[in-house]
Parts: C-alpha cells; sequence; structure tokens
C-alpha cells in the first residue's frame, strides 16, 4: 500500500512567529545599560535608555533594578565602589560616597597643574553665570564642554549644586576651592563681566542666554 502525501498546510502563524525579533533576555538588557552608564554624564530616563538599548521600558527597570541589587551586594556579591542612582527622575552611576575622598586625591595626583584655555574659559562661565547646566555653557562657548566640565570637577573647581526636577540637566557651581586659587574672599570680588566678554551688555547679559551673569 502506497503511503498518501503529506497534504497538510504549514502552520504560518507559527513560523512568522519563530522569525520574529524576541526580547533580548533581561541579562543581556542589563549588559546592555551598563555600557550605556557607562558613559552618560547626565542622569538617564527609563524611556531614554530604552530606547538606547532597544527594549520594552518593562524589561529595563526590571534590569535596572537587578543592577542596582548587584552592586548594592544583595545578590551574593560583594558591595561595588559605584551605585546606581535614581536622580531628578533619571539613572546614572555614582561613586560610593564612603570613597568620595579616595577618587577625588587619586584625580588630584593625576591631573597636570595648568588648566587648558578650554578649561579656563569653561570654568569662567560657570563662575558667572552659576547656577548653570553644561547644556548653557556649551550655548555660550558654541562647542561641546562635556569633556571639560569632568576635568573641572575632578579638579574640585566645580561641583553639582542641584538636577533639574522637570529636564534631569545637573546644575553647576563653584566650589571654595576655586576661590582659594584666585586669592579672593567671595566671588563678588570677580572682576565686572561687561567689559571681558564680547556680547555681554551693560547689564551683563549674555546673548543666547536667558538672565543676568555677575557684573
Amino acid at each position: 500500500m502506497t503511503d498518501s502525501p503529506d497534504l497538510r498546510v504549514p502552520d504560518v502563524d507559527a513560523a512568522a512567529t519563530d522569525d520574529a525579533p524576541r526580547p533580548a533576555p533581561t541579562t543581556d538588557v542589563a549588559r546592555r545599560l551598563e555600557a550605556i552608564l557607562l558613559v552618560v554624564d547626565e542622569p538617564q530616563s527609563l524611556v531614554s535608555l530604552a530606547t538606547a538599548v532597544g527594549s520594552p521600558v518593562p524589561a529595563v527597570r526590571q534590569a535596572i533594578e537587578g543592577l542596582v541589587a548587584d552592586y548594592d551586594g544583595l545578590t551574593g556579591g560583594p558591595v561595588r565602589g559605584f551605585e546606581l542612582r535614581e536622580v531628578g527622575g533619571g539613572w546614572r552611576l555614582y561613586v560610593r560616597e564612603e570613597h568620595d575622598d579616595l577618587v577625588s586625591e587619586f584625580v588630584n595626583a593625576q591631573a597636570p597643574s595648568r588648566l587648558s584655555q578650554a578649561a579656563l574659559e569653561t570654568l569662567a562661565v560657570i563662575a558667572y553665570k552659576q547656577p548653570v547646566t553644561r547644556a548653557q555653557v556649551a550655548s555660550i562657548r558654541a562647542v561641546n564642554v562635556d569633556s571639560v566640565v569632568r576635568t573641572l570637577v575632578s579638579r574640585g573647581l566645580i561641583t553639582e549644586l542641584f538636577t533639574d526636577a522637570e529636564t534631569g540637566a545637573i546644575n553647576y557651581g563653584t566650589t571654595d576651592a576655586l576661590l582659594v586659587h584666585l586669592g579672593i574672599n567671595s566671588l563678588d570680588e570677580l572682576p565686572h563681566i561687561s567689559p571681558l566678554l564680547d556680547g555681554a551688555d551693560e547689564v551683563g547679559r549674555i546673548d543666547g542666554i536667558d538672565g543676568e551673569v555677575r557684573r
């Protein structure tokens, strides 16, 4: 007896499902998140992180929770020297507070004694405009200032004052260390800005940025 041919119709839906892209496992999402978090300078929202790693927000939220627990030593491993914190509605890696002095001493020991011209110009803008965000400084100088701001923070000349609740942008200001280096007691002793900067009018405003700077 001859076997009858198999005339069954393939399950098209099942085949399509097998070929469709599948969500990445949480561990893969976590690894990609770590890569992004290592290079960002501002806290990133869950939506922004989800877009960056190409995963749905719930998966990113779950991965973030897992990374926080991992770094805090809650998964059986050691407590890391850094932590993943939510600040101003966004997530970013931070050195743990107990290691702040250690990191500052190391960075200062590695840093050159002289600041570059770009760093000096950025420092001047922050000194006169503070509190000011990185984007505002970049707008005034018309160049990217990310690396320069990191240098100034590492040198202890500027610091993060607060994070804007609406935008998540970090506002920077100068530290007492700058006053010591300049040999002044307060920022009020800085020279008037109007004669020093092109584009600053008689009341100390700078074109392109709302508000007034210290005169």
